[in-house]
């Protein structure tokens, strides 16, 4: 399955952005949704503007990009600590950001795959309240939800999917580590997309959500500081073949501005501007890169 889905997406991206002359050529990968074709489309600006030929393959499956890059035919693309230390290498997350990095990066060497530029975009798990309620119940912090939920038993209804409410690393961990529970009455499981309008409209006190996600700043949310730090790092970075870094060591260098000047809130705006207003994903790469000096316009 994950030939053919491959072979399909060779199929679509190659037949629309043929390699030019010249040998210093290079395929950029992304997954399926908002976030990763931004990522890939201002490395495709940079790396052009550096005089490499590229093209973007694009809408693939976790699983089918990293398949492609560790086959050779994908050179680079974003990927997150979190879903490469879970998903990929069978380990248990690790909490500390710069650590989950470096084990990535140890772990992957075995696989002919490098880590660079670690972003501080964190695409994790967030706990979600209005930002009126939450000013107007002084909860600031994963902390301060813990203390008003003990304070105020069976007051405050919580919206997750069924996956998170159910899995140890999920909800059962988060009530564990702070130190208190939902009400089973309070639990209202729904699909993860419809949290976010849940709790706009009121039917929800908290919510599960994901840190860049645009929907935040569209229904006014603020994500609660996670300040025990349970959820594991999703940080992004780019996963490279280490003989295409050998090759082109440079690429660290031309794109590691992306990394330094992106963060959650940043990514999360430039989401918005794609799925909530409904701009272009290359106009908004292109003018983010201009409005930071990245590019000439």
């Amino acid at each position: 399955m994950l030939t053919l889905q491959l072979a399909a997406a060779l199929t679509i991206v190659g037949g629309c952005n043929v390699f030019g002359a010249g040998d210093r050529q290079l395929t950029i990968g992304a997954k399926s949704f908002t976030e990763q074709h931004l990522l890939s489309e201002m490395t495709f600006h940079l790396l052009e503007n550096e005089g490499y030929n590229v093209r973007q393959m694009s809408n693939l499956g976790s699983n089918v990009v990293r398949t492609a890059l560790e086959n050779g035919q994908v050179d680079l693309y974003w990927e997150y600590t979190g879903t490469a230390l879970v998903s990929y290498m069978n380990e248990e997350p690790i909490a500390d950001p710069p650590e989950a990095y470096a084990e990535v990066k140890r772990l992957d060497k075995e696989n002919g795959i490098d880590w660079i530029n670690l972003s501080d975009v964190n695409n994790t798990y967030t706990l979600l309240m209005r930002e009126e309620e939450a000013e107007d119940l002084g909860i600031v912090s994963l902390s301060d939800l813990a203390s008003y939920v003990n304070e105020h038993p069976n007051t405050i209804t919580f919206g997750t999917d069924g996956e998170f409410a159910n899995r140890p690393d999920g909800l059962p961990n988060v009530e564990e580590t702070y130190d208190f529970q939902f009400g089973a009455a309070q639990l209202r499981q729904m699909d993860a997309g419809l949290i976010y309008e849940a709790l706009y409209n009121e039917s929800l006190n908290v919510g599960l959500g994901y840190e860049t996600d645009p929907r935040i700043d569209r229904y006014n949310l603020i994500p609660l500081e996670d300040d025990l730090s349970v959820f594991p790092p999703y940080n992004v970075a780019i996963t490279i073949n280490e003989d295409v870094l050998a090759a082109n060591p440079e690429i660290e260098e031309i794109t590691k501005d992306i990394a330094e000047k992106l963060n959650s809130e940043i990514m999360r705006e430039l989401n918005y501007q794609v799925d909530v207003e409904g701009q272009s994903v290359s106009i908004v790469a292109y003018n983010w890169l201009v409005e930071n000096d990245l590019i000439d316009q």
